[in-house]
């Protein structure tokens, strides 16, 4: 039996960790360590890398709050990375190696968050047996809603009858790289007025992110007299985009800017050949468990449910 080798991140591992990232079956741009550590003063990083002698196998991104163990709560998902070539056994080993050894560093709790199997196209579901058969609980599920490039578009009749009077107003798509005005006109005063809450992303933040992942992060901004009224932030990564960002302010609510924006990267990332446009959750802290109304919105822009799943392994 293989004896893989379980080491905790240090900085000197920096190259090594990106390089895998790039190689790696399941892996997207938010795994690379400046994407990680742009946020590391929120985080204790714990991240694992997995050797077979001198061989890197697998690492899993992490972070700890005292004797818990998350899949990194920084990153929108998370879980075992690994070569293509790494079979259902050797997987089973090396996530057997991990257990022991958070047990042997006293933690009593692991919370697991895969990436939805979508973004790949060989899937990502290697690991999830193994963790059914290690008494892992299913937590928490999120609905991930996704539309399928790859198919015929499903969009529904009244957000087409919508988007093509919408064309005929005086709107102006624009993909720029200053994210100030989106976040200062339409992102921060709504997420506030609607949800009293702030984007997880300062404006900083994301200005810092776009600059060192360029080709990966994108804003598509909607102007109407060369006032902003709706915008798009675009997280781009193995052929998936996600929309990271979405928002529209009053006006360009009366006008239904957002639909109209989504309907056009629709139709353009269809035209580029990408597989997925990931429009993210729908989850909400209510009696239902979801928003209603952005499901349906989703729902007519052609998405259907993909399951964001959390497990909790108790050590």
């Amino acid at each position: 039996m293989k004896n893989y080798i379980v080491k905790k991140y240090h900085k000197d591992h920096f190259d090594l960790w990106n390089k895998f990232v790039a190689d790696a079956k399941n892996a997207t741009f938010l795994f690379h360590r400046d994407f990680m550590e742009y946020h590391e003063d929120r985080f204790e990083d714990f991240s694992l890398l997995i050797f077979d002698e001198e061989k890197l196998k697998a690492i899993l991104p992490a972070n700890k709050k005292g004797d818990i163990l998350y899949s990194h709560q920084g990153l929108t998902y998370g879980g075992l990375l690994f070569l293509e070539k790494l079979n259902g056994e050797k997987i089973e080993i090396i996530l057997d190696e991990i257990l022991n050894f958070l047990k042997l560093n006293g933690f009593k709790t692991f919370y697991y968050k895969p990436i939805p199997s979508f973004y790949f196209t060989k899937g990502n579901n290697e690991i999830d047996f193994f963790l059914f058969k290690r008494n892992a609980v299913l937590e928490r599920k999120e609905m991930n809603l996704a539309l399928n490039l790859q198919t015929p578009l499903h969009i529904s009749k009244s957000k087409m009858k919508h988007f093509r009077r919408i064309e005929n107003l005086d709107l102006d798509i624009v993909e720029e790289t200053d994210f100030t005005t989106f976040w200062d006109e339409v992102l921060i005063p709504r997420l506030s007025e609607k949800f009293n809450v702030k984007p997880v992303h300062s404006k900083e933040e994301i200005t810092l992110l776009q600059t060192r992942f360029p080709k990966h992060i994108k804003q598509f901004s909607v102007y109407q007299e060369d006032n902003i009224v709706a915008g798009i932030t675009i997280f781009e990564s193995n052929g998936i985009v996600k929309s990271q960002y979405g928002a529209t302010s009053k006006k360009g609510e009366a006008v239904r800017a957002l639909d109209f924006l989504f309907i056009h990267l629709i139709f353009k990332f269809k035209r580029e050949g990408k597989r997925f446009f990931d429009m993210g959750i729908v989850n909400e802290e209510n009696e239902k468990g979801y928003n209603p109304g952005l499901l349906k919105q989703k729902e007519e822009l052609g998405c259907t449910i993909y399951n964001q799943d959390f497990y909790k392994i108790t050590l």
